[in-house]
């Protein structure tokens, strides 16, 4: 039997740093371009937790286990030359909360990392323009805990959760269009496989191109599953994004 045991929704505006296409700078052999995007990323994150074997006596349901954030912190570094590339995202999160139910009293914590590194390949002939295929690493690193204290004193205090850490393969495509001399779209997707059940992004970032780089909009969502041993957890991160990229 598989029983939700825990879920949270929350809006949060962090600063970030979110893939897209770099902004073109360097000519055709004059070196790689790097690209640095702080962003601000309002972002609903949620978790959920499905148990086969719940604790005793605490009932079956335990909606909006945790509703707070503690911390977060996203960052991205990318550089790219004429056909290859690489970049680094960083994706960290700490979540908390405690809840009174007719039946237990809850007390949760995650603290997640999700990170990616990947080289990139793109063929055409603009290192800025069309399409990007890349190839890497995906780890994500999770400690879970949830506590639950029955109301009734017949019942033992249960605590389902894990701390382990786990790799996988990512494989993903990014297309950007240039619509005009500043006006751009990104779209890009991916997934990963190993270590976890399986994990996919997406997103589609426009770009408004200045004399030091450009504003980039769009929207990103980001899906993981994993087996944490007699449970599943799954983290979802999803919403609009808006920020300034600073190529050099």
């Amino acid at each position: 039997m598989s029983i939700p045991l825990r879920r949270a929704t929350l809006a949060v505006a962090v600063l970030s740093l979110i893939n897209f296409s770099p902004v073109a700078r360097a000519a055709e052999g004059e070196g790689w371009d790097w690209v640095v995007a702080p962003y601000l990323w309002a972002a609903s994150i949620s978790t959920d937790v499905n148990t086969d074997a719940p604790p005793a006596g605490t009932g079956s349901d335990f909606p909006d286990i945790i509703d707070k954030i503690d911390g977060a912190f996203m960052g991205r570094l990318e550089a790219q030359g004429d056909r290859f590339g690489a970049f680094a995202d960083v994706i960290f999160l700490s979540l908390a909360d405690g809840n009174d139910r007719q039946l237990s009293h809850t007390e949760s914590d995650l603290d997640a990392w999700l990170v990616d590194a990947a080289g990139v390949w793109s063929p055409g002939a603009d290192r800025s323009r069309g399409l990007g295929l890349f190839a890497g690493l995906r780890y994500v690193d999770v400690d879970l805990s949830v506590r639950v204290d029955p109301t009734n004193p017949l019942f033992d205090t249960a605590t389902i959760g894990t701390n382990k850490g786990y790799s996988d393969a990512l494989l993903g495509a990014r297309y950007t269009w240039a619509f005009s001399e500043r006006w751009g779209l990104t779209l890009r997707g991916d997934g990963s496989f190993g270590a976890t059940e399986g994990s996919w992004s997406a997103s589609a970032i426009a770009q408004y191109r200045t004399r030091n780089g450009g504003w980039l909009f769009g929207y990103r969502h980001l899906s993981v599953e994993i087996d944490t041993g007699g449970s599943n957890t799954e983290i979802t991160l999803s919403g609009p994004a808006i920020g300034y990229g600073f190529s050099f």
